[in-house]
């Protein structure tokens, strides 16, 4: 492993996360990453979990998507268990699926046949919140070095920080438009009952809840009719 080399790749990759334009694509470039840049890295994909529910973000092949699924209805794999930190580890691996494996035997079994000789899981956290895993898969039994470990920690660590500013960055773009939307619909409603911001606004809230709508989407409907329907 050329440590120099990857140093000035790492370097160019956390200037390029950052400038992404949004969530989905800081995933797609981090995916994308860990394929290029980890050796005997064939396949990549983040993974998050809601409850008991899997969700993959950015799979670079299909195989990622269903070693997911698989891991969901097991409940079981590396990258599950990365997700919810079990134990406080944060690194997982799966040398070789063509061996017996005593921590997550039923996915290793149903594993092999989905083509997936080794893989590794990667938390991603920051000091405020846990993000999910970073999955990293070979179709090559013992694809994945130490060194190969070593760079996908590396990558999982910037990936984290700039998966984080992405989602912060995007919420605050939400929140931006959402402000808007509602000052914008307060202003059709001010206009049409000729009542005042103070009104405008307690009735957008009655309404909401009465509708079980959340204020944002009833605003947006207020701009595109102009007005309250029924």
């Amino acid at each position: 492993m050329d440590w120099e080399a990857f140093a000035e790749r790492m370097a160019t990759l956390a200037r390029d996360l950052l400038a992404q334009a949004s969530v989905e694509a800081t995933l797609e470039r981090i995916s994308e990453c860990a394929v290029d840049i980890v050796d005997g890295c064939e396949a990549a994909g983040i993974l998050m979990l809601h409850g008991k529910r899997v969700e993959s973000l950015a799979p670079t092949d299909s195989l990622v998507v269903r070693s997911d699924r698989l891991q969901e209805r097991l409940g079981e794999g590396p990258c599950f268990d990365a997700a919810r930190r079990l134990g406080g580890e944060r690194v997982f691996r799966i040398r070789d699926f063509t061996q017996p494996e005593e921590r997550w035997p039923a996915f290793v079994s149903q594993a092999r046949d989905l083509g997936i000789g080794s893989m590794m899981g990667f938390l991603l956290y920051t000091e405020q919140e846990n993000l999910g895993a970073l999955n990293l898969y070979s179709a090559r039994p013992a694809a994945f070095t130490k060194a190969s470990e070593t760079a996908g920690w590396l990558l999982a660590s910037h990936a984290a920080v700039a998966f984080s500013s992405a989602r912060t960055a995007d919420q605050l773009q939400q929140a931006i438009e959402t402000r808007h939307t509602i000052g914008e619909a307060m202003g059709i409603l001010i206009e049409r009952l000729k009542i005042t911001e103070d009104d405008a606004f307690a009735l957008m809230r009655r309404v909401s809840q009465e509708r079980n709508v959340k204020l944002r989407d009833l605003a947006r409907q207020i701009c595109e009719s102009g007005g309250i329907d029924g």
